[in-house]
């Protein structure tokens, strides 16, 4: 018997998961393993946070709660909105999902029909494209060079718009490449989107407080406000707060979408965590100090990775604008042998024998859709990370390379 739909078959594990159960289980081999595959904040939630948890459980705050999030936590999103993206959202065109990876879904499970497309900047966020899938879309990739800062160009999305483009999607800073747009990056796309009525746009700025070099975070709804009845800006409290566990994600967008959005969530999951809503409106309503300490220990770790490689022969980065990863290139070893003889064919091998040979755990660039390169997360402490350094160095010193 068959149990598995086959809307599931194209869709594989994700990639950064798979990587650290591999990382799992080789340390309960007892290998001494660097996991840098999962991207996830390695600081405690603030305990302000926190303590507006328990004090709404105390409360008594533990039942259902509406759909689309509770007033105190939309208020909050609101206000969030308005003053740090310069963001006016009436509360019906809020919502609040168990994590950002349900807003996609709720957006794309209310808007999709059979074949539309989705447009994804590779490298993307690998649930993107598996999302899409799910819910009987056509992902479909733009190639976003290096050279180009793995940035978007008007002159790839015009050519990759058709009468099939229902969504594009962008993420800002972009997950796994750091890359960050300016003002006039995203106006020249928008001047595109403007000649394409049909297209959606889902902005994913769930990495906005992490940006390094003094860089401004641009939201794309209030760069191209022309185009804010067509965009669905999507965010949420994992990254800036370290609160990946307690599962609060949220968006703006037009009151219709919304709508649909939450019907889709009432059949799902009904509404978030009551307790989870109230840390999150204490986080985006309270104190932001911890979320300017954490970008500050993230660019210093930037710094640390970026300053490393460049000494490492054979590997590139581009210096990442935000986030907390590195894109790094590793053309040059494409066709290199291990000691053993092994030829390494792709960047899926690359950070196999990273794994095997160094003890690192990392993404290969493929599960972006971008090769070859391999992703690190930069969320671990500095001595950490030097000790991975060391380990890279040492073990692409060990390969013959054409």
């Amino acid at each position: 018997m068959n149990y598995v739909s086959s809307r599931l078959l194209p869709v594989k594990p994700s990639a950064s998961a798979a990587v650290s159960q591999a990382a799992r289980a080789a340390r309960a081999r007892g290998e001494d393993i660097i996991d840098l595959g999962l991207g996830e904040p390695d600081f405690d939630t603030p305990m302000h946070i926190i303590e507006a948890a328990y004090q709404a459980a105390k409360e008594g705050q533990t039942r259902y709660t509406p759909n689309d999030g509770t007033l105190a936590l939309k208020t909050a999103i609101a206000a969030k909105f308005l003053r740090d993206n310069n963001l006016q959202y009436d509360l019906s065109e809020i919502m609040a999902c168990n994590g950002a990876k349900q807003v996609i879904f709720d957006a794309l499970m209310a808007s999709l029909e059979p074949d539309d497309e989705v447009l994804l900047c590779a490298p993307y966020f690998g649930q993107y494209k598996d999302i899409a899938l799910i819910l009987g879309g056509v992902p479909k990739a733009i190639a976003c060079s290096a050279e180009s800062g793995f940035k978007l160009t008007p002159q790839a999305l015009e050519a990759a718009i058709t009468d099939k483009t229902r969504w594009l999607f962008l993420n800002l800073p972009s997950n796994p490449a750091g890359a960050v747009f300016n003002r006039q990056d995203l106006q020249a796309l928008g001047e595109v989107l403007d000649r394409h009525p049909d297209v959606l746009i889902l902005s994913d700025e769930i990495y906005e407080h992490i940006l390094f070099d003094d860089r401004e975070f641009l939201s794309f709804a209030a760069v191209c406000p022309q185009l804010k009845s067509r965009t669905l800006t999507v965010n949420g409290v994992s990254k800036a707060y370290a609160m990946t566990g307690w599962r609060v994600g949220y968006c703006g967008g037009p009151q219709p979408l919304i709508k649909a959005m939450t019907t889709v969530q009432s059949q799902i999951s009904s509404g978030v965590c009551s307790i989870a809503q109230a840390a999150a409106a204490a986080a985006l309503d309270g104190p932001q100090d911890s979320v300017i300490q954490f970008c500050d220990a993230f660019e210093s770790r930037r710094n640390l990775i970026v300053e490393r490689i460049a000494n490492i022969d054979g590997l590139t980065l581009d210096p990442p604008g935000g986030a907390f990863y590195a894109y790094i290139g590793c053309e040059a070893f494409i066709g290199a042998t291990t000691p053993d003889g092994t030829r390494i064919e792709d960047d899926i091998a690359f950070t196999n024998y990273l794994l095997t040979e160094a003890g690192i755990a990392s993404v290969p660039g493929s599960a972006y859709e971008l090769s070859p390169f391999f992703r690190i997360s930069t969320a671990t402490s500095e001595d950490i990370l030097s000790q991975a350094m060391d380990r890279l160095a040492e073990c692409t010193t060990k390969l013959n390379r054409p």
